[in-house]
């Protein structure tokens, strides 16, 4: 019987052993993950905005991020923005409530930390205490508004959307005119040889300078990308070839890829989807701020 005890005492200080390594290897791997999930997303933001290889980034340069939640009160739903105060970060955060219709419900000023404004846990409840008892929040979404000495110069997002076989996630960026500047697939499960070539410059750069008149109606067609502008797709021609071609090609739609015509598909409406609601939120936002003459970093 006592060794039958010992037994069972040796085999649960064990397990308890077992759970404590691996309860620390999860939580320093989940960390390093998220780490070097955020120092990818910070290169591909860069490269986006030009900034690759040896480019320096000038000093003027500043992101402003942008947290879009959901707020539901009363039996009705609203738009909340946690935005950057007008001086950085001793100015904290401003948390704008703006109705269906784009009116202003509430701008409350909100306590809190760069730091802790980067970590969901933290300024969640720092978005709920804002938002006031009996609402509930829900966390929408996050823009990063680019300027250079003060003047925007692009907007940078993220989208997940249905792919062919799972979700397809990317980052692009815009101008302020909401021209695309380009975009990168940082997610996929697309097939190889067909799908997954949405990671390919023949197709990603098909995107490239669309305005945002092109953009609102993109659709894919199924016909072969013509010879000469394949080369200025893959770079085999010079810079003003390039731009001579982006400027012919603008206007139109999307080439499909061989095979893989839901994929191509996918990517031109997530896109569409993307900027075209993304310009119509912000226009609602600059435009309650200037009214209310709230005054934020960017």
């Amino acid at each position: 019987m006592r060794d039958m005890i010992t037994i069972v005492v040796r085999l649960t200080i064990s397990c308890l052993l077992a759970a404590s390594v691996m309860g620390l290897c999860f939580i320093f791997t989940s960390n390093a993950k998220k780490h070097n999930e955020h120092v990818k997303e910070q290169q591909v933001m860069y490269e986006l905005l030009g900034y690759s290889g040896a480019a320096e980034r000038p000093a003027s340069l500043a992101m402003h991020e942008l947290y879009r939640y959901v707020v539901s009160s009363g039996g009705r739903q609203s738009i909340g923005y946690l935005l950057p105060g007008a001086e950085g970060e001793e100015a904290g955060f401003l948390f704008v409530n703006i109705d269906l219709d784009g009116r202003l419900i509430a701008s409350t000023p909100v306590a809190l930390s760069a730091g802790d404004a980067l970590e969901a846990e933290p300024r969640n409840r720092a978005i709920q205490a804002a938002a006031g008892p009996g609402a509930s929040v829900t966390f929408a979404d996050q823009t990063i508004v680019v300027t250079d000495g003060g003047e925007r110069i692009a907007y940078l997002m993220g989208g997940k959307f249905q792919g062919f076989k799972t979700f397809i996630h990317l980052m692009l960026a815009v101008d302020p005119d909401f021209a695309l500047i380009g975009f990168e697939v940082l997610e996929h499960e697309e097939d190889p040889g067909l799908g997954a070539e949405i990671v390919e410059g023949y197709f990603k750069n098909q995107f490239k300078g669309k305005p945002f008149t092109a953009i609102k109606t993109i659709d894919v067609v199924k016909a072969p990308i013509p010879d000469d502008y394949y080369k200025a797709l893959t770079g085999k021609v010079g810079e003003e070839e390039i731009l001579r071609f982006r400027e012919q090609y603008k206007e139109k739609d999307i080439y499909a890829l061989t095979g893989a015509t839901i994929s191509a598909k996918a990517v031109a409406m997530g896109v569409k989807g993307i900027v075209t609601k993304f310009a119509y939120r912000i226009d609602v936002l600059d435009r309650v701020l200037q009214e209310q003459q709230l005054a934020t970093s960017f």
